[in-house]
């Protein structure tokens, strides 16, 4: 079974115009500078997409259309040019391919969720859930306007779950009655702090001032407690028609 796997990924590789040997050489230079994106095993990171599974590397020979892209960037989707050395970048393209193939060689369930995986739920009840429950802080034509453009599949669902970035916002009643608002910049047990419309930072002790805080993430956070499943297929089949 190893040795039929392992003829089969030489045969690929050979199609593809690969070197197994320069895929392990290019694989430092992965790690350096392009693993923070795409992993460290290509199959996807923080802000890039798996490669393993990429339609482009699946279609590439010797580079023609990895090093293309690699060349050029996609400034659009957040990717900035890289000019390699033509050995490097052929060792880049190398690694890409060989780690496409130990991917597909794995034994047992794909590693990770195609956007048509989230595409299952009711999308009216979606809809009736979003207005119930999340409309009054969101809009589909206002802050949510061309989300699924932004985030596609699994990072969208982990967007909505998870909320990273949320400015919470405080409002300070001083000793006098005069108020002050502005981004929460710091709270604990003794003093709250803000920044205020001039990005100034003032802050005061608890025990003297009165203070409210919106922070829209901890919405979100209670309503972890309170989907089903079905509520989250169905949220996510509403999200991903806001294009």
């Amino acid at each position: 079974m190893v040795a039929s796997i392992f003829m089969r990924n030489c045969l690929i590789a050979l199609l593809a115009g690969v070197s197994i040997a320069a895929g392990q050489d290019g694989g430092a230079v992965f790690q350096q500078q392009c693993a923070f994106c795409h992993g460290r095993d290509a199959g996807g990171g923080e802000d890039g997409p798996d490669l393993t599974r990429s339609k482009l590397v699946a279609e590439d020979v010797k580079g023609d259309k990895i090093a293309v892209v690699i060349r050029e960037g996609r400034p659009e989707k957040g990717m900035p040019r890289f000019s390699f050395p033509d050995s490097e970048m052929a060792a880049v393209v190398a690694f890409i391919h060989d780690q496409k193939m130990k991917a597909e060689a794995l034994v047992g369930g794909r590693r990770g969720v195609d956007p048509i995986d989230l595409q299952t739920g009711n999308l009216e009840a979606g809809k009736a859930y979003f207005a119930g429950n999340c409309a009054s802080c969101h809009s589909p034509t206002g802050d949510l306007a061309g989300v699924a453009t932004r985030f596609e599949g699994l990072k969208l669902e982990q967007r909505f779950l998870y909320p990273s970035g949320a400015k919470a916002r405080v409002t300070v009643t001083l000793p006098t009655g005069e108020k002050v608002s502005g981004e929460l910049a710091y709270r604990d047990e003794f003093t709250v702090g803000l920044r205020d419309a001039a990005r100034h930072y003032r802050s005061w002790a608890t025990s003297r001032v009165k203070f409210s805080v919106d922070a829209p993430a901890e919405a979100h956070a209670e309503l972890l407690g309170k989907y089903s499943d079905d509520d989250i297929h169905n949220i996510m089949a509403f999200l991903q028609t806001l294009r």
